[in-house]
Formats: structure tokens, C-alpha cells, sequence
């Protein structure tokens, strides 16, 4: 029998090993600090100004989303923008609250669970916001962003949809001007321990019909319109910060030359406001936040993972989900001693930095310092005081609205039954039950159908002998043809496997000499929403790079999911259908190598050369590949 002592130390060799293989970096910005170059600064700057001019109107926005005061939303802004690049592994990346996570602490707190508390929500939010740093921070370590691959995307957009739903309903409050009523019945449901979501919201909003004010309902109607007139035409501009001034102005022209024009305002804040504090513990309040922690860290990682990949899919990086999860942990828990709000991945605020050319990870602590010298504008300057609640509840309606990718509802209703249940059944739990509850249920559905069929595709790179035989390329040897590259696709590509063809296929297409893929897909199976997101995205990246994706060897099931998503136009994209062009081909029964053929062929004519010998022999007596 092995000793205690063998015992222990085998488990503490286990243990370090498991923390040594891909540990996470502490400090991963000190690699950007020795490659940082002076060109890159001005770059950086232009970003980051564009994005503070969003994060700071927005930071407000969040915070009224989570009924906090609206400092808080700012001052998150500013600590998660400067803390999380200093550990995140993304160049991109732009942290800070979101209305997801703002959504699920105000129905957490909104709700009858919240009934026996003792202590006001303002009072909690320091602690909660800890548990999620600390959460994530463990999950970061225990690897546990690697499992954020088997949430299904329609899990999301059922959520986001929802969320978005909710988000509306809980600002119209303040554009038809009946917000302490309205607060007053649901207090009362709450003591009564009845359920209060958005179906008993709305219904109570309508019973207060008669109480509307036409002041406030004015106003939200020409902030609105004038934000998404300004986001169709002009959506590169600062519109949600130009909107918000705008309106500002417009109320208090109107209040000072109109009679009986008078509108709810939010109150000012000094520096004296708040101070740095450690939060509370308190075991029976750890007992009670709990549960929305996790929801909360699980959704802020998930958000920030899905972030990530999208634009990672652009630039051609992967980056490692659990630095970032690392990263999400580490802002967190900076934030809950200054200003306890979640902090999360924005896709929007990122894309911006993305799009406004920012070169590296200081793009996020330039937009903190920013963000920073703003908040010190709106303590000295009367301005808070001036900003009608109904103009930035009109605004916050304009985001719920743009959070709602009818696109992606439309690919994950269509393309499998499974993904149409999944983003059905989220979307109603959202509505129904708590936020923290209804992530959780979708998770769980979508784990539930995965694990009925999940499986790795395998993807080998193939090339055609002097016989004209497909056989698995020998990677110490060139292609024949080094701008041609044929990847066998088989298995499923269910979402679980979604990223993993990706990531395998961009690994393929590192190659600066290649031009063409073919993904020979004849044995591909289970193509579902999130895997043709996927190659949607993986096409389209790689068009930018001047390189062509073809399908070869596609079955009806594969054509009908394509063209029921609609990424068959993708595919399809730059082809001359009155002439026959085409960038997919199907599996022949009688010939399952005579698709590739016709796709090499057209790789060819991509090309511009013939240098390519097409030579196809068959033999029946062979296994089919």
C-alpha cells in the first residue's frame, strides 16, 4: 500500500501540474508594455476618446437600469477600463457595466427573494459585487471558461432578447411619469410575497394609465426617435452622448419659457459622495447573494468569452478565455470597493474600439482616464441635475432596442429544431422567472439536447496523389498547390464543436501563401445556429484577407440548413449565378470525389492558373471517405 506521505504528494504534483499547464499570467500587460511603440499612441488616444464619449453616458444608463445611483455606472466604467487590460489577454477588450448584468441585479433586488432582507439593495452591492470577482477568479483558474464552448449561442440571443424586453418595461416608468406609483404596487407585491415580473410590470404600468404625464412622454418620444434616426444614418457618431445633450437642453429650454413643463431630474453628486471601503462580510448576506453572484460572474464570463471570439473572428487572434474570465474576476473586485456595480465584456463599447483603430490593450486605460476626467466635469459643472429621467429612459429603450438581432432570432428559429426550443424557451423564462434563474435554464436545456448528440468534428488537411486518390496531407511536406488547402470535415458540428472547427480551420489558414480552403463537408453532421455563425464569420474573415472558402461535397441536410440561416448568401457572396458560378458543390452518391473536382476547379478560376492537375479516380471497392 502507497504511504500518506506518496499519497499527498502525488495529489500536490496533480495539483501543480493542473495549474502550470496554461496557468494563467498575472500581469500579462507587461508583454504590451516592452512592445508598445510611439506610433501607437495616437491611435490608442483617437479610440479612446471615442469610446468614453459612449462609456460615459452609457455608465449612467446601467446604473438607472439597476436603479444604483448613476455614479456608479460611471466610476465602474472608469476602474474596470483601467484594471481589466492589465490581466485580460484581448487588445480589444472594453469592460465595464452592461444591461444584461444591470438588468439582473435590479430583478434580483426587484423580486420577492428579496423580501426578507434587511438592509436597503445600495447596502449589498459591495459584497455582491466581490463574490462575482472572486467567482470568476476561481473559475479562471479551476479552467472553467474552457466549458463556456458548450453554451449554446441560442441560449444568448434568447436571453439577450428577453433581457431586452425587460429592459424596456422597466424604463417606461419614467417616460410616462408614474415611477413612485408604479414603485408603490410593486413594494406591495413584494411584501406580499407575490411574483413580480414582466407580465405583472406591464399590466401594472397599464392600470396607471390615467396618471400619465404628456410632459415626460413628449420628450421620450423625441429622444428616441432622434437616437435612432441618428444610429441609421450617422452611426459613427457619439449619438447616444449627442442625444442625451440635446434633449437636455431642448427640457430646459422648455421648462424655462413654458408653463407647467416640469420633468423628474436626476439629483447631483459630489466627490464626497462615496470613499473606497472593503466590503461587508456578513455570512448570512454571502448566504443570500449567492446564488446571483454565480449568475452574475457566469454571464459577465460568458459575455465577455462570446465578446472575445467575435472579435477575435476579425482579427485572426484567439485569445485565451480564461485570462480573460481572470480578467472579469480582477475588475470585479476592484470595482466593489469603490463603486459597486458588475463589471462585464461591452461588445459595443469594444467593437468601437476595435473599429476606431486602436492598437493595443492602453486603448481601455486611455478611455478609464477619460472617463475619469469626465466624472470630474459633471461634479463640478451643473449638469447631472439638469438630465431628465425620461431622456435617458427614452435612450435606454433605444439600446434595448439595438440589443434585438432579428438576424441571429431568425437563424437560430430556422436552422434546427433544437436551437428554435432553446431560444424559445430562454426567451419565456426571462419574462417569467428572475434573470438569474432564467440564464441558468436555458444553460441547462441546451447542455441537456447537446449531450444527445455532441461529438468533436475531425478535420484532416487532404491532398490528391499522382493517381488521383485523396490521402491525408503529410505536413513535413508543401502542398502541391500552396495556395489550395483541402480540410476534410467529419462529425458533428454541433455548438460544442462550433469553435473547435474554427479555431482548427483558422489554424489552417495561417498559412500567408494560401488563398482557397475547401472544406470537403460530405460527413459533416449536425450543423446547428452556432456553427453556422461560425463559418459565417469564418468566411468572412477570411475574404478580407483576399482568400476564398468553398464548400465541397455537401448532403441536402447541410445545403438545407445553410439556406434556411441564410449564410448560403454568404457562401454564395461575389458569384455569377446567371452564368453558373458557385462556391458550393454536392456530394455525388455515384462519386464522392466529384465534388472536390468541381470545387478545385472553381478554386482554379478564383486563382486565375491551371497549374493544378484535376485528376479523380474512384474505386467502389474502397471505403468511401
Amino acid at each position: 500500500m502507497p504511504s500518506i506521505r506518496k499519497i499527498f504528494s502525488k495529489a500536490a504534483a496533480a495539483i501543480k501540474e493542473f495549474f502550470t499547464e496554461n496557468s494563467i499570467q498575472l500581469f500579462p500587460v507587461r508583454h504590451a508594455i516592452q512592445d508598445y511603440k510611439k506610433s501607437d499612441v495616437t491611435y490608442d488616444l483617437k479610440a479612446a476618446l471615442n469610446v468614453a464619449l459612449l462609456a460615459l453616458p452609457q455608465g449612467m444608463a446601467y446604473a438607472a437600469i439597476a436603479e444604483l445611483p448613476i455614479y456608479y455606472g460611471i466610476i465602474s466604467s472608469v476602474i474596470a477600463s483601467i484594471i481589466a487590460p492589465l490581466f485580460s489577454s484581448s487588445r480589444h477588450t472594453i469592460l465595464g457595466p452592461t444591461n444584461a448584468t444591470s438588468l439582473m441585479v435590479f430583478t434580483f433586488f426587484a423580486s420577492s427573494a428579496a423580501t426578507n432582507m434587511d438592509k436597503a439593495p445600495l447596502a449589498y452591492m459591495s459584497l455582491l459585487v466581490f463574490l462575482v470577482g472572486i467567482i470568476s477568479v476561481l473559475g479562471a483558474l479551476f479552467k472553467i471558461a474552457d466549458l463556456l464552448q458548450f453554451v449554446s449561442r441560442s441560449v444568448l440571443v434568447g436571453y439577450i432578447t428577453g433581457a431586452s424586453f425587460l429592459i424596456m418595461n422597466g424604463q417606461f416608468k419614467h417616460i410616462f411619469g408614474v415611477a413612485e406609483p408604479l414603485n408603490h404596487i410593486i413594494h406591495t407585491h413584494k411584501e406580499n410575497n407575490q411574483a413580480v415580473n414582466f407580465f405583472t410590470n406591464f399590466f401594472d404600468l397599464t392600470s396607471l394609465w390615467q396618471h400619465f404625464e404628456w410632459q415626460p412622454i413628449l420628450l421620450g418620444i423625441i429622444t428616441l426617435a432622434l437616437y435612432l434616426y441618428l444610429m441609421k444614418k450617422l452611426p459613427m457618431l457619439p449619438n447616444f452622448a449627442l442625444c442625451l445633450t440635446i434633449s437636455s437642453l431642448l427640457a430646459l429650454i422648455l421648462k424655462n419659457t413654458t408653463s407647467n413643463f416640469d420633468l423628474a431630474c436626476f439629483k447631483s453628486f459630489q466627490l464626497d459622495n462615496f470613499s473606497p471601503a472593503l466590503p461587508d462580510f456578513n455570512f448570512n448576506d454571502i448566504a443570500t447573494l449567492i446564488s446571483v453572484a454565480f449568475a452574475i460572474a457566469f454571464l459577465a464570463s460568458l459575455e465577455n468569452t462570446v465578446m472575445g471570439k467575435s472579435l477575435g473572428s476579425r482579427t485572426g487572434e484567439r485569445p485565451d478565455v480564461n485570462q480573460d474570465m481572470f480578467s472579469v474576476g480582477m475588475a470585479n473586485i476592484a470595482c466593489s470597493i469603490l463603486a459597486p456595480m458588475p463589471a462585464s465584456g461591452s461588445l459595443t463599447r469594444s467593437a468601437l474600439n476595435f473599429e476606431s483603430g486602436a492598437r493595443s490593450r492602453f486603448a481601455s486605460i486611455f478611455t478609464g482616464i477619460l472617463c475619469m476626467f469626465g466624472f470630474y466635469l459633471l461634479v463640478k459643472l451643473p449638469i447631472v441635475e439638469n438630465i431628465p429621467k425620461a431622456t435617458l429612459s427614452a435612450l435606454v429603450v433605444g439600446i434595448a432596442i439595438s440589443l434585438i438581432n432579428w438576424k441571429n432570432i431568425r437563424i437560430c428559429l430556422n436552422s434546427t429544431r433544437d436551437d428554435a426550443i432553446v431560444v424559445i424557451v430562454t426567451f419565456a423564462a426571462t419574462l417569467i422567472t428572475r434573470l438569474d434563474s432564467a440564464i441558468f435554464i436555458g444553460v441547462a436545456l441546451s447542455i441537456s439536447l447537446f449531450l444527445r448528440k455532441a461529438s468533436r468534428p475531425h478535420l484532416v488537411e487532404y491532398e490528391i496523389n499522382d493517381e488521383g486518390n485523396f490521402h491525408e496531407r503529410d505536413k513535413k511536406h508543401a502542398r502541391p498547390n500552396p495556395a489550395i488547402s483541402i480540410v476534410h470535415v467529419e462529425g458533428n458540428l454541433y455548438f460544442g464543436a462550433a469553435d473547435l472547427f474554427r479555431t482548427q480551420v483558422q489554424i489552417t489558414a495561417s498559412d500567408p501563401n494560401l488563398k482557397v480552403i475547401i472544406l470537403r463537408m460530405k460527413n459533416a453532421r449536425h450543423l446547428d445556429a452556432t456553427s453556422v455563425m461560425a463559418l459565417d464569420d469564418l468566411i468572412k474573415h477570411m475574404r478580407k484577407q483576399d482568400c476564398h472558402v468553398i464548400i465541397s461535397g455537401a448532403t441536402r441536410n447541410v445545403y438545407k440548413v445553410l439556406k434556411q440561416s441564410g449564410v448560403l448568401e454568404t457562401i454564395l457572396k461575389g458569384c455569377d449565378r446567371s452564368v453558373g458560378e458557385t462556391n458550393l458543390f454536392f456530394s455525388s452518391p455515384s462519386n464522392p470525389n466529384l465534388s472536390t473536382r468541381d470545387a478545385l476547379l472553381r478554386a482554379q478560376e478564383l486563382l486565375g492558373t491551371k497549374e493544378a492537375d484535376i485528376k479523380i479516380f474512384y474505386d467502389k471497392s474502397q471505403d468511401k471517405k
